[in-house]
């Protein structure tokens, strides 16, 4: 199997980064400075995902598979117990990964998984729908967010501040989303799951949702009995289901906080 493509930098206490469906190692881009000054950041593209190569047709990308592609990554790296964080899909890689191998702590930004049974209709619609536009209309999309309200139009369920991107970047996530290959395999693995809790997590846990996450709706998408009693819950006000877009110096904060470490931070976002 082909190895997984990260990015490395800073030194510290190893800091692994796991992006959602259809994004990639590239969306932690406004945290990694501000973390790499005082951690060992690993930012990691997931199968299928930016440059990792899919997975084989025969290996399902269920995201306990997808967890242990992490692990023996960092195994190969000779990398020891980690701080984990996680946005969407990868909060729920997080979570298997530190069910199979010991963190320092784990940072859940909008996980995926924590709903009752298998995917909510809504967000199979809405990742069904993403992920078609990207492929089939990227012309369009990309055309449409040179302006402030085409960025609204386009990015609005997954950004709290979709208004603040720039076209380039705007046109970066489309294009993302589009050109993975292992988008439609991993959301048909993970549409009958949803995470279940196995062997205890001994280390801290900390979990937060964006006030304008419009993808995970409170009432379907974030019951949070599966996850280890103790868990600490976080606030991201004012952003998406993408958070560190919003706001990077509110999503650095938390991590900081999460980890045990007090971090300065960029100017936050009004």
């Amino acid at each position: 199997m082909a190895p997984l493509a990260f990015t490395r930098s800073g030194a510290g206490a190893p800091l692994v980064l796991l992006h959602g469906l259809g994004s990639s190692r590239r969306v932690w881009d406004p945290v990694v400075p501000a973390l790499s000054e005082h951690f060992d950041v690993l930012a990691i593209d997931l199968p299928g995902f930016g440059d990792s190569p899919a997975l084989p047709p025969e290996v399902e990308p269920l995201p306990s598979v997808l967890a242990t592609t992490v692990v023996r990554l960092l195994d190969d790296l000779g990398v020891g117990t980690a701080h984990v964080v996680g946005n969407s899909l990868g909060g729920w890689v997080a979570l298997e990964l530190a069910g199979v191998r010991p963190v320092a702590s784990l940072t859940l930004l909008s996980p995926a998984g924590l709903w009752r049974d298998g995917t909510p209709l809504y967000c199979r619609a809405s990742l069904r729908a993403s992920r078609w536009l990207s492929r089939h209309a990227a012309g369009p999309l990309s055309r449409l967010v040179n302006y402030r309200f085409g960025r609204i139009l386009v990015l609005g369920q997954t950004h709290g501040r979709p208004a603040r991107m720039t076209p380039d970047q705007a046109r970066a996530t489309i294009r993302t989303a589009g050109t993975a290959t292992g988008y439609d395999a991993t959301l048909r693995a993970t549409i009958p799951l949803h995470y279940v809790s196995g062997v205890p997590i001994d280390a801290p846990v900390t979990v937060a949702f964006g006030s304008r996450d419009r993808l995970l709706l409170p009432w379907q998408s974030r019951f949070l009995d599966q996850l280890p009693a103790g868990t600490r819950l976080g606030h991201l006000p004012g952003c998406g289901h993408l958070p560190v877009a919003d706001d990077p110096a509110a999503v650095t904060a938390l991590i900081a906080t999460s980890t045990g470490r007090g971090l300065p931070s960029p100017g936050r976002a009004a």
